[in-house]
C-alpha cells in the first residue's frame, strides 16, 4: 500500500515548480482539477498527521490525555 517512489516523484514534481508551471499553462478545467488535487493532498496530510500522533502516543500517558488510548483504538 505504501509506495515510496510515488511519494518521491510527487515531492519532486511539487518542489521543482513543475506543478506551478503545469497550472499556469493549463485550461481552466485542468486548473480546477489541480487545485482539487492539492486540497485533497492537504486533507490527506492532516489525516496522516493525526494517525502518526495516535500511533506514536498510543498507550502512553500523553496519548491518554489526547484520546489516543485504547478507547479510541481503530485497529
Amino acid at each position: 500500500m505504501l509506495n515510496e517512489k510515488f511519494l518521491s516523484d510527487l515531492e519532486k514534481y511539487i518542489k521543482s515548480g513543475q506543478l506551478e508551471e503545469d497550472f499556469e499553462c493549463s485550461s481552466e478545467d485542468r486548473r480546477m482539477e489541480i487545485l482539487d488535487y492539492l486540497e485533497r493532498l492537504m486533507d490527506l496530510a492532516e489525516a496522516a498527521d493525526e494517525t502518526a500522533t495516535r500511533i506514536i502516543f498510543k498507550n502512553t500517558g500523553l496519548g491518554q490525555m489526547f484520546g489516543a488510548g485504547k478507547n479510541n483504538d481503530k485497529s
